[in-house]
């Protein structure tokens, strides 16, 4: 019965990561529900996904950072597919301001997003995920484990996000779901360039190169190996690895090396 087949949640599908993560669970044959702000997104991708593989694919118009939005959605896949087996908590903005120059308007937007829209669609998710003994995926950032420069919005959102999966953990440790906290490192993708400025306005480019980064389709391909292989954790790039790692030995040296590198993008806040 097609309501038996295994089904996966991605927020901010329609871009980067999360469109990435889409057919690669279609690849596997998963039915999928997506959902995003921008609707004329996710009927191109609902329609390129249904050409290529035999699969069911539900979309939904909203936003993560509404809970009202987030419990349409939740309700609305299991109305239709009667499970959930996996959710990735993708959908994120960043931002690109020093602290002192931003709207503090500009903080609430990304932690609203990135840390209160996995914790909604979670809540409502999770008595799903139970069920069937599912998997909760955060797709986080070395910038969880690491504070960065001109993002602190971005900073917080992932280390709330790390602290509230691990905690999560935790509780859940008996009822058999896996959680994975994924951190990809710089990746080529839409973030950067709508990336927040210091007035909430998109910033309209990427300030590094991003022909030099580790492709959306490689970190999709990274990530579903890891939910196979029930990690905790998957830190990508041997640059990310190193900064974790330094910032453990030594904090002011990793403060020290991580101000040079941000200090060197291109329109550079630290400038």
């Amino acid at each position: 019965m097609e309501e038996l087949k295994k089904v996966a949640l991605i927020t901010g599908a329609t871009k980067g990561i999360g469109r990435a993560i889409a057919f690669k669970s279609a690849e596997l044959g998963l039915n999928l529900s997506l959902i995003s702000r921008d609707y004329a997104e996710l009927l191109k991708l609902k329609a390129t996904l249904l050409e290529l593989y035999p699969i069911r694919v539900e979309i939904f118009e909203g936003n993560v950072s509404m809970e009202s939005n987030c419990k349409e959605w939740i309700d609305h896949t299991v109305a239709i597919f009667k499970r959930i087996d996996y959710l990735f908590n993708n959908a994120g903005i960043s931002m690109h301001a020093l602290f002192e120059d931003c709207d503090v308007r500009v903080i609430k937007d990304v932690m609203d997003v990135n840390f209160w829209g996995m914790v909604y669609c979670t809540k409502f998710a999770l008595p799903h995920i139970k069920n069937v003994k599912g998997h909760i995926i955060g797709i986080s950032s070395i910038a969880g484990f690491k504070g960065l420069p001109g993002r602190t919005g971005y900073s917080a959102s992932k280390f709330a996000m790390n602290g509230f999966l691990e905690s999560l953990r935790i509780e859940q440790r008996h009822s058999g779901i896996h959680i994975l906290i994924a951190c990809p490192g710089y990746t080529k993708s839409n973030i950067r360039k709508v990336a927040l400025n210091k007035s909430g306005i998109s910033q309209g480019e990427s300030p590094i190169d991003e022909s030099k980064l580790m492709s959306a389709e490689m970190v999709a391909e990274k990530i579903w190996k890891a939910v196979f292989s029930k990690k905790s954790y998957l830190i990508l790039t041997s640059q990310g690895k190193f900064a974790i790692l330094l910032n453990k030995i030594s904090p002011k040296l990793a403060d020290f090396i991580t101000y040079l590198f941000i200090s060197k993008e291109k329109n550079s806040v630290l400038k």
